[in-house]
């Protein structure tokens, strides 16, 4: 979620976002942002990079996208793009690379909080500027792996933050046989959420279109509604391995939790889990997070992994077949001994590849009917997005099962009211969204119903959760009796060092002022 981070963060946080996003603003890992013209590259790879056809043709972009033809860069013509909703107006092109090889992404941008990037198989790689009052030149660079052989490039917004301008786009490298463009890039306007991936004000706005369904989605009967899941009321995220995490021991010791969302375990090639999608850290190997989860089941708790998060390539990208991502699932639920998995299929998976993905969860269903399966879905600001009800949707249609519905109730941006009743509202609209969905009354809804918050700053600059909203908020759950109340995320349950330099919706601490674990001990006084 919720890592969501920074989306600016990183959920939904996770991500993972915030890390890499602070790695852009320090000017490490290869990224810089500098004011300036774009550079010119002697082997251009995109196709229209400065959208000079006066339209977006060879870019797969969101409704809210156009080519204007004031403000420019260069030339007679620019993208301009207005994020609304949970739509935050990405503008995609997929494009053919050479394995092990080195490529230079620029473009200019113009605006508030805008996103240039590129994702493929063991390639992550961004930058962002919070704010561009003129034309700015964003930069990064990535080396693709051994079998990567095309990556999709982005510019996108962030939710509520207004229109943006991106011109002179440019991916310079080696050309692969054949050319670079690889044809008709796919689309790719969802965002996020991270953690975190949520909205903000228009409620109409679809990220993505509702797909056609495919032979796998043909409607069948709905499988039997789970009986409400016992136990696990109060887990929280922790990333294991990223974001500064606190020693296992000393969180087991003095924020009384020990129920844990572990975060995130990505694709790092070839179908292979990883943790952050880390080819450094795969999971077949992994001895620190197989320590910490000893630990925590030790003290008497237990934990689920989470698969996804807003950055990286999540399994049901790549696995390629639903027994090959079953496969791929059970290998990680083999390797901590798992009875919960969480599905954060944020960014390009949302909504995306589903009958691969639920084959793949209704596969492992039938082999093990006891496996607890939680779905995290970024939030608008009347419930779930058209995605997120096309996800439920194709679980129905092909009889996988879903015990609970993980809803990352912030980062969806908050114009009026109070954080505590604007939460509230949202997990009402999703309760109400449900008992369609499902056909549930609503105390059934409530208790499949997961409420997640974050702590302190999240990624919209007009959201702040306080140790009294989480207090309120768990009155708030008690009343409704939910199945689950989480946070993203304990490596942020501190305080920010003052000595050091940090960023709006830090991964590593609040931004508020409070005591070590503060939100985790309000968190853990929830039991259903």
């Amino acid at each position: 979620m919720i890592e969501k981070p920074t989306r600016v963060q990183v959920r939904r946080f996770r991500r993972e976002l915030l890390a890499v996003c602070t790695a852009a603003v320090l000017g490490v890992g290869g990224l810089m942002a500098v004011d300036g013209s774009a550079q010119a590259d002697s082997t251009q790879l995109l196709v229209n990079p400065g959208f000079e056809s006066g339209n977006p043709s060879g870019w797969s972009c969101s409704p809210l996208d156009a080519v204007v033809t004031t403000p420019v860069a260069a030339g007679s013509y620019a993208l301009s793009a207005t994020p609304a909703g949970q739509d935050d107006a990405q503008c995609s092109q997929t494009v053919a690379v050479v394995p092990d090889s080195t490529y230079t992404l620029t473009g200019q941008v113009e605006g508030d909080y805008v996103y240039l990037g590129a994702t493929g198989t063991g390639v992550t790689a961004s930058n962002w500027t919070p704010s561009a009052a003129g034309w700015t030149t964003l930069s990064t660079s990535f080396s693709t792996g051994a079998s990567t052989t095309s990556v999709q490039v982005y510019v996108h917004g962030w939710y509520g933050e207004g229109t943006f301008h991106a011109d002179n786009l440019s991916l310079s490298g080696p050309v692969p046989p054949g050319g670079g463009a690889s044809g008709s890039p796919s689309a790719s306007a969802s965002p996020s959420a991270g953690a975190s991936p949520t909205a903000g004000a228009s409620p109409t706005a679809s990220a993505s279109p509702t797909p056609t369904p495919s032979a796998s989605s043909t409607p069948t009967t709905p499988p039997v509604s789970p009986p409400p899941s016992t136990g696990f009321t109060h887990p929280v995220y922790l990333m294991p391995l990223d974001n500064s995490p606190q020693a296992i021991s000393d969180i087991l010791a003095n924020s009384g939790e020990n129920q844990f969302l572990l975060a995130f375990v990505l694709d790092s090639g070839n179908c292979t889990p990883a943790w952050g999608g880390d080819a450094t850290t795969p999971v077949s190997t992994d001895t620190t997070v197989l320590a910490d989860v000893n630990a925590i089941r030790a003290a008497g708790g237990d934990v689920s992994v989470s698969f996804g998060g807003y950055n990286g390539n999540e399994l049901g990208t790549d696995c390629g077949s639903s027994a090959a991502l079953a496969a791929a699932y059970q290998s990680v639920i083999t390797k901590y001994n798992l009875t919960r998995i969480d599905l954060d299929w944020e960014n390009g998976s949302l909504d995306a590849n589903m009958a691969v993905r639920w084959g793949a969860i209704k596969l492992l269903e039938a082999q093990d009917p006891k496996l607890q399966v939680s779905l995290t879905i970024p939030m608008t600001t009347v419930g779930l997005p058209d995605t997120g009800k096309d996800e439920i949707q194709q679980a129905i249609n092909d009889g996988a099962r879903i015990d609970r519905i993980n809803i990352m109730d912030f980062d969806f941006g908050l114009d009026s009211g109070t954080e505590t009743a604007a939460a509230e509202g949202v997990a009402n609209d999703v309760v109400a969204q449900l008992e369609t969905l499902y056909g549930w009354n609503a105390s059934t809804a409530w208790a499949h119903l997961g409420v997640q918050l974050m702590n302190g700053h999240t990624d919209q600059p007009s959201e702040l959760f306080t140790q009294s909203t989480f207090t309120d908020l768990l009155g708030f759950v008690q009343a409704n009796h939910a199945a689950q109340f989480s946070y993203w995320d304990i490596n942020r349950d501190r305080a920010c060092d003052p000595s050091v330099v940090h960023y709006w919706a830090d991964g590593a601490c609040s931004s508020v002022t409070q005591n070590p674990y503060d939100f985790t001990k309000i968190i853990t006084q929830y039991n259903g």
